[in-house]
């Protein structure tokens, strides 16, 4: 594979976890740019329309330009700035970030984000209350940066950290639990495992919660913004293909939240195949910016990692006052 030169020159001389670390970047957001024009659509809509979906294109009911990605990306690169700026797992330092994304207009948000960050502008409350109707994908699709950071640490400070985002938006225990698996699927993945061994943490989170089953049939199809759904679909795609492509296509072409899906598999097949299973065809639709920052933000992230630490949760007054502003 060729990719552009401006993007990929200081990769050449990059360590396997650097370039395996920006490749789970690139994924995220190319998964994130093709599913987003089927987002919404059934299977047999996206066939009809489409064919087999598999080129970046933008548009869908975002209305998008070619290789513009959604909220799955840029909520994930806010949270990587917040972890990059605290040195660390630090509450406040997030709301912050995720308050002025929200701030700056995105392309797209979910209720559930939209509320938790509210809750922090106003309250400063950096933990939703446990509520079994917030187990959305939202705390997961935004994941990556946090497993970048925390890797080589503790299962222990990654789950604590995983948690410290997460809840501050979706205070829910499949989304606790969903979104802890696939940091443990990154881990795996970052640390040159084969697909094989992502199968573990899967296995474990089945064993616990038998919701996330995925093998009862050849679908599900057209997945909710459930976590449940979203990850069935994401087990399913990724243990039944054997490249970043076919996997990233087989994902996407179920529709549904179909950028969310294709964000989180992404990653976790860039992490796996690596930069030499990314198609440059893809890379090369992705926006430039989006390309830069993903790539600039993997390197400081693993360089910097682990970071996995978890800064205390009481507000202190600066952080009040800074938050009732």
């Amino acid at each position: 594979m060729l990719w552009p030169r401006s993007v990929t020159g200081e990769l050449k001389h990059a360590s396997a976890l650097e370039q395996r670390a920006v490749a789970a970047y690139w994924g995220m957001a190319i998964g994130d740019a093709l599913g987003a024009t089927v987002e919404f659509l059934l299977p047999n809509e996206i066939q009809a329309k489409h064919g087999v979906h598999d080129k970046i294109i933008g548009g869908g009911w975002l209305h998008l330009k070619k290789g513009e990605v959604t909220d799955d990306t840029t909520m994930a690169l806010a949270l990587g700035d917040a972890i990059l700026e605290a040195g660390g797992i630090e509450g406040h330092t997030i709301g912050r970030h995720f308050d002025n994304w929200m701030k700056a207009k995105p392309v797209d948000i979910g209720n559930t984000v939209r509320h938790g960050i509210l809750r922090f502008r106003n309250k400063g409350v950096l933990e939703a209350e446990l509520n079994e109707y917030d187990g959305g994908n939202g705390a997961c699709m935004r994941t990556l940066p946090l497993a970048l950071a925390t890797f080589g640490g503790s299962k222990e400070e990654m789950i604590a950290a995983s948690r410290v985002q997460g809840r501050l938006t979706h205070n829910n225990p499949q989304s606790d639990s969903g979104t802890e698996c696939v940091n443990e699927m990154l881990w795996i993945a970052l640390d040159g495992g084969r697909l094989d061994c992502l199968i573990k943490p899967v296995e474990a989170l089945i064993a616990a919660d038998g919701d996330f089953r995925y093998r009862r049939k050849r679908q599900p199809s057209n997945p909710s913004g459930y976590i449940v759904d979203t990850l069935r679909v994401v087990f399913w795609s990724l243990f039944n293909t054997d490249s970043f492509e076919a996997c990233l296509i087989d994902c996407v072409n179920r529709g549904g939240d179909a950028d969310t899906t294709g964000a989180i598999v992404g990653a976790i097949a860039g992490a796996l195949y690596g930069l030499e299973g990314i198609p440059s065809k893809w890379l090369r639709a992705l926006n430039s910016d989006v390309k830069i920052q993903c790539r600039d933000q993997a390197l400081a992230l693993i360089n910097a990692a682990p970071l996995g630490r978890v800064e205390p949760r009481e507000a202190d007054a600066d952080a009040e006052t800074e938050v009732s502003a």
